[in-house]
């Protein structure tokens, strides 16, 4: 009996350990397939938020900022930098539109809640856009400090320019993405540019960085540039231009200064200007920088350089004389005038005068490509190979045995076109007992490679008579520079329209150096049509040159040479 009971209660134990197991195993099933449809329910139906939870707690490859080139004057005084700013930011999809500080923010943006949501709304497919670029340092901080998820501030350079209207039309400027969009800016674009690098680092899922990891690529900062300008005669000649063109009520001028011996540009300004630093002045009339694109005919300034072709020919001699009466010259169809009859004068009165009926005879007893060709050696009518986006080449016609009267119009400045510069450039041979530099506007180590284009004795001669000019007896008395020696031309011409010349429209024109004796700097004036009585390139152009002239020898510590003798005078 005992046994029986007991191999009863063995075969109730094997089935209760049995329906036991069976309810393990089914319970393991289940949950089982409780997290096998959790998975297939979060893969399917969660996957955005989950992927993008995810992304908000993984490591992220950032830009590294780097900052442009400087461009600084010969002194390094800074002419356009690289100023941090800050680089607002939205993740449209990560944005929670109800957020308390929303109003706040739209606030900080100078906008307001409605216009923000909306703007994000219409965005919500994005996962960038822009809310604020170049903000301040601390308007970064106070949108940091609002904690919205969603919204980021990064870091880049906004560039900013001192000197402002003063140097805009030499360094220009560049776009919101750093780009050059003009000038040097846009010339030296390869050198100045900054190349950002990349860092890997952990954010939290507030977009905020909690650990750098590594650098994965360097940020590159982009190369400086030395400019040849000094920026002290910059102001002075901006100052002296932007006077003249507002009290002569004229469309416009240049006015261009250059290092004697090394062809260095020390300063070049231009009317109109703007403000680089306020892109709402950035209008089409005054971006142009005018003395290497706007093209004039230089009139009487080039009659130095026909003299000197005269005088290369063996022919004539400062004393040479050449009769101009009656006043006027006959050329086939062309009547060629002086102001008056000269009667019987020498070719130094030629200059003094500035004499067309004298230069035109001049230029008629020379081989037919005499002055033509040493005009172009001198480097009118051809860019100067400056470097500079949108130079003009000007126009120097080449002429045949039958035009004649092209050949006497060329010798006194008219057919042919030239910018500012080109004409200082041809100045540099005079100046420097006719050998020429490469003209520059960043500054070098070593001077150019020097082109002889004339006998030193001549471009000596011609510059003794250019001192004439600025006696009493002269056109370009008005040009004086008190203690300097000083030699120059003056040049007046009608402007050019679509129907040929406009009769009550001129070009006001100064071409000088000083000082004479051992010249430093040669300036350019140009004054684009002058209202009222006074147009004359003496009236006009000559008093800038002589204050521009003047402050510049005195600010580079040039010695006078015509200061008068105070022990003869006691």
């Amino acid at each position: 009996m005992s046994d029986n009971n007991e191999a009863g209660d063995s075969t109730e134990a094997t089935v209760g350990r049995g329906w036991r197991l069976w309810l393990v195993l089914i319970l393991l099933l289940l949950v089982a397939m409780g997290i096998t449809a959790r998975m297939l329910s979060l893969y399917v139906e969660d996957q955005a938020f989950l992927q993008t939870q995810g992304d908000e707690r993984t490591l992220r490859t950032v830009q590294v900022p780097a900052h442009r080139g400087i461009i600084t004057d010969r002194n390094g005084e800074p002419l356009a930098v690289s100023a941090p700013v800050a680089t607002i930011w939205a993740d449209p999809k990560m944005m929670d539109l109800q957020h308390v500080n929303i109003a706040k923010l739209a606030i900080l943006l100078k906008s307001n809640k409605q216009k923000l949501t909306a703007k994000l709304s219409a965005n919500r497919a994005k996962r960038f856009l822009y809310l604020q670029r170049q903000g301040t340092p601390e308007l970064a901080e106070k949108v940091r400090a609002l904690r919205i998820p969603g919204v980021h501030v990064d870091r880049e350079y906004k560039r900013y320019y001192p000197a402002a209207e003063v140097t805009t039309h030499l360094v220009g400027f560049t776009n919101l993405d750093g780009k050059g969009q003009e000038g040097l800016e846009l010339a030296y674009e390869g050198w100045l540019k900054a190349e950002p690098g990349k860092q890997l680092v952990m954010k939290d899922r507030l977009g905020r960085t909690i650990k750098h990891v590594r650098e994965v690529k360097s940020a590159q900062h982009g190369n400086n540039i030395e400019l040849s300008i000094d920026l002290r005669l910059q102001y002075l000649a901006y100052r002296e231009l932007k006077a003249a063109v507002k009290a002569h009520k004229a469309d416009g001028g240049s006015l261009v200064m250059l290092d004697v011996k090394t062809g260095e540009v020390l300063a070049m300004v231009n009317q109109p200007s703007y403000n680089p630093n306020d892109p709402r002045q950035r209008v089409s009339s005054a971006l142009r920088n005018r003395a290497l694109t706007d093209t004039f005919e230089p009139g009487s300034t080039v009659k130095p350089m026909t003299v000197a072709a005269a005088l290369m020919s063996g022919q004539y001699t400062p004393d040479t004389l050449v009769d101009t009466s009656p006043g006027y010259l006959r050329v086939k169809r062309k009547t060629i005038r002086d102001h008056r009859n000269y009667g019987e004068i020498d070719v130094s009165t030629i200059i003094t005068k500035s004499s067309n009926v004298g230069v035109t005879k001049l230029t008629m007893s020379l081989p037919e490509g005499s002055v033509r060709n040493l005009y172009h050696n001198v480097g009118l009518g051809q860019a100067t190979g400056i470097g500079f986006p949108g130079e003009s080449s000007g126009y120097l016609p080449y002429l045949n045995k039958r035009q004649v009267v092209e050949r006497a119009t060329l010798s006194y400045g008219y057919g042919l076109s030239v910018t500012p510069l080109q004409l200082a450039q041809s100045y540099l041979a005079l100046a420097n007992d006719g050998v020429m530099s490469p003209v520059n506007l960043i500054r070098q180590k070593e001077a150019g490679k020097p082109v002889r284009v004339m006998p030193a004795s001549v471009a000596q001669d011609v510059r003794v008579m250019m001192e004439t000019v600025i006696s009493s007896k002269g056109t370009g008395r008005r040009a004086a520079v008190p203690g300097y020696r000083v030699a120059g031309k003056t040049g007046t011409v009608h402007k050019v329209g679509r129907g040929g010349y406009i009769d009550d429209q001129y070009m006001s024109t100064f071409a000088g150096l000083a000082p004479v004796s051992n010249p430093r700097l040669v300036t350019v004036v140009m004054v684009d049509n002058p209202k009222g009585q006074e147009y004359y390139g003496g009236e006009v152009a000559a008093p800038v040159f002589s204050r521009a002239m003047g402050g510049a020898l005195r600010l580079l510590n040039v010695p006078p040479d015509n200061w008068p003798d105070v022990n003869k005078q006691l």
